[in-house]
């Protein structure tokens, strides 16, 4: 099973499951197809989003264990 840390890059996130997309929408990453959101870490991500990086990737990581690609 795959694991991310806040350091994994989004373009990266979306080739280990591009399943996680609906999940990052929902929080107002709507910029997933961007160039530069594809080397954006979810740590960066999330700040900007105003979210919580540790949070996010424990949803993410909860996410990727219970639906592998």
């Amino acid at each position: 099973m795959a694991q991310v840390t806040k350091s994994t890059m989004i373009g990266e996130l979306l080739q280990i499951n591009p399943n996680i997309a609906p999940l990052l929408l929902n929080i107002g990453m709507h910029c997933l197809g961007c160039p530069s959101s594809q080397m954006e870490s979810i740590e960066d991500a999330a700040m900007v989003h105003n979210v919580d990086p540790d949070a996010l990737v424990k949803d993410i990581n909860d996410f990727l264990e219970k639906n592998p690609a």
